[in-house]
């Protein structure tokens, strides 16, 4: 425990440092204390930090609010075994082995707007080229989709892992009472497997929130010449490694990091009343 704090105090503490000084060139280099200016720069920063701000939401809304609704639907699907079933969850769970990287280069070639398959298999219904990432204003709808592809097994894991732990009395209880398939998720299962969806949505939203390497890989600096991508991870790494503002990019991730904090004090405390 000492060893896992060490490693989160001291670079916790190491960033907010620097965000209370004017570092920038090396974070070795001479930097004055400047307090809490460059906060005020960020937070009046209407061009790059507040809609990255937005997009940050946007995307973490967006893509964890599909994975939960289509992770449930999978999970439901998959509870009652049927034939073949151990190959549909292995498919399924194919998403989770590549690494995101990976996973936005392939996407990145699927979507390309010249020789990508994606207009291609459009074509074949008679419909036109998208410009898919190369939009400004398709862009990021496009790489909430590459989340979601790659992220809704996850979901499906924990919520299967859920609905196979509850007892089948409650099901059946209902089932006699002549209750219909929907009655029985709205009013049995959903009601018992709400603390076990609040950790899914829990862990999820927050990784959502982080997500870094899907965007860079397929949008690169700045998430995009127009910053269609830019979220606030995006917007600190190029403040960090491409013009090297290190007292500016702390700053942002300092206020990231309250965000997260605040993210997940309330999704605990909608898992207490879950529980409750």
């Amino acid at each position: 425990m000492t060893f896992v704090a060490a490693l989160l105090v001291f670079p916790l503490a190491w960033t907010a440092y620097l965000s209370l000084t004017d570092a920038e060139g090396s974070v070795r280099a001479e930097s004055e204390f400047v307090g809490l200016a460059n906060y005020l720069d960020v937070l009046s920063d209407t061009d790059r930090f507040w809609p990255a701000v937005g997009r940050t939401a946007t995307f973490t809304v967006v893509a964890l609010l599909f994975e939960v609704v289509l992770g449930m639907a999978i999970a439901l699907l998959l509870w009652r075994p049927f034939k073949g079933q151990r190959w549909v969850r292995v498919a399924i769970l194919l998403p989770l082995v590549a690494t995101p990287v990976a996973v936005g280069m392939m996407w990145r070639l699927i979507f390309d707007p010249n020789i990508g398959l994606a207009n291609q298999v459009l074509g074949w219904f008679g419909i036109g080229p998208q410009p898919w990432l190369a939009g400004q204003y398709s862009a990021l709808p496009t790489t909430i989709f590459i989340d979601v592809w790659q992220w809704t097994p996850m979901v499906v894991l924990i919520l299967l892992a859920g609905l196979t732990s509850l007892s089948d009395e409650p099901q059946e209880a209902a089932r006699i009472d002549g209750a219909s398939t929907w009655q029985r998720f709205r009013h049995v299962t959903l009601p018992l497997l709400m603390p076990t969806l609040t950790v899914a949505i829990l862990l999820r939203g927050i990784d959502a929130l982080k997500t870094f390497d899907i965007l860079y890989a397929t949008k690169g600096r700045g998430g995009g010449s127009f910053h269609e991508v830019e979220t606030l991870n995006v917007y600190a790494y190029g403040l960090s490694f491409d013009y090297n503002e290190y007292g500016v990019s702390s700053t942002v991730l300092i206020i990231f990091f309250l965000i997260i904090i605040g993210a997940m004090w309330a999704l605990t405390a909608r898992r207490k009343e879950a529980q409750r």
